[in-house]
């Protein structure tokens, strides 16, 4: 079965594209065998793995230097999930390549029109990236939701100014996320407590896979 490739990517630091990654990761290791390549020079992947006293669930590696997509999917065709957790960086090589070697393009975005609009480059390229990867799929997910809180016209004006459909499953703002990361671990190694954010990840899995 071929390896499916999900990249995680906005040009805008902050957004929570390691969060998302990293526990993306690790929903899709519970189904098969699953790697996340650190793209970032910040490794922070890396850094989340390294801190866990067991094991991260899914392997994490980074990878350096120049690639394209056919190296990636040589080099990596032993994991059934590869995640792509991309630097904030538009210009790197790694960002377009990702694009065009990606079945599954996340790009998680605060509930903010000032945060979608900072990344309005996006559409662009990965309307560029469709001319070599007809495959790619591009989706926003809403990360950091106040519970109760409905989103402002001048979100939904700039959602519909990206052109880009949204997830049906938004990331609420939960402490739990931030615990997951210092302790080294994913939602799901966090028992109760960790239960409710790891329904989230889990709804994101079937809308990206299942569809």
């Amino acid at each position: 079965m071929a390896t499916h490739i999900i990249a995680v990517i906005n040009q805008k630091g902050g957004a929570g594209k390691t969060t998302v990654a990293m526990n993306l990761a690790a929903g899709l290791a519970r189904r098969d065998d699953t790697l996340v390549l650190d793209l970032d020079p910040q490794a922070s992947s890396r850094q989340w793995a390294s801190l866990g006293s067991a094991p991260f669930p899914a392997t994490v590696k980074q990878i350096n230097g120049k690639w394209d997509a056919k190296t990636l999917h040589q080099n990596y065709k032993a994991y059934r999930h590869l995640v792509l957790d991309c630097p904030p960086s538009l210009e790197s090589h790694a960002s377009l390549q990702a694009l065009r070697a990606c079945d599954v393009a996340l790009i998680p975005v605060l509930p903010s029109p000032i945060d979608l609009w900072a990344s309005l480059r996006l559409p662009g390229e990965i309307e560029e990236a469709r001319k070599t990867n007809k495959r790619l799929r591009a989706f926003l997910v809403l990360n950091q939701l106040e519970p109760k809180s409905a989103l402002s016209a001048a979100m939904h004006d700039a959602i519909a100014e990206f052109g880009i459909p949204v997830l049906e499953t938004g990331i609420r703002r939960r402490a739990i996320y931030r615990s997951a990361a210092l302790e080294g671990v994913s939602v799901y190694q966090m028992g109760g407590r960790g239960a409710l954010a790891a329904a989230e990840i889990e709804a994101i899995i079937n809308e990206v896979i299942a569809s």
